[in-house]
């Protein structure tokens, strides 16, 4: 096992490592999606199986993992704008702030693409903001307090691509005297307890 703490170039050092203590099979969950067809063709050639796990990678030649298992980024996407489109009480023009995952990760891609596939059918609804928070709370509560600060009261939705970053960001709408859920709609993707905890 090997935590490469976020970063590519960990990933493709542990997954040489892995390679050279010759493993029976590599797991891993790409942080990026680009940048994998040297160190998978490597495995590919040392006859190591690889499976991606949670995330994919973008590359043509699919003979290089033997298995992707993860969810489907993009309906996520969507079902968090249907929700929206299908629950919103307000009237008038719909202002959304997003926060966005690790940039260049295929769930930051895919959840941003299928939300806004759906949003865009009703014009009312727009992204006036549109910033990564990384996948972190402590990202997520810096960037909602800066939204906060150019757009204030202006903000009636919040779209998080986690729960993580969601809960960072309601610790700055509360602390801006605002009230999560009543004053900014969130809405979210992962469903851990800690959201659980927060919605409760």
């Amino acid at each position: 096992f090997s935590d490469a703490q976020q970063k590519q170039e960990n990933q493709i050092k542990a997954i040489r490592s892995f390679i050279a203590q010759k493993v029976d099979v590599i797991a891993f969950s790409p942080v990026v999606e680009s940048g994998w067809g040297t160190v998978l063709r490597e495995a590919k050639a040392a006859k190591i199986p690889v499976i991606l796990s949670d995330r994919a990678v973008n590359e043509k030649d699919d003979s290089l993992w033997v298995s992707f298992m993860g969810s489907d980024f993009v309906e996520e996407g969507r079902k968090a704008g249907r929700w929206l489109l299908e629950n919103y009480k307000g009237q008038g023009d719909v202002n959304i702030v997003e926060l966005q995952g690790t940039v260049g990760s295929a769930p930051a891609i895919d959840r941003k693409k299928g939300f806004e596939e759906i949003i865009k059918a009703q014009p009312r609804f727009k992204i006036i903001r549109s910033q990564t928070g990384d996948f972190t709370r402590a990202k997520g509560k810096e960037v909602m307090e800066a939204f906060l600060k150019a757009e204030g009261k202006k903000i009636n939705v919040l779209y998080a691509h986690n729960d993580d970053m969601a809960i960072g960001a309601i610790q700055a709408i509360e602390a801006a005297g605002m009230q999560p859920g009543k004053d900014i709609i969130i809405v979210s993707v992962d469903a851990v307890k800690g959201a659980f905890e927060a919605m409760m």
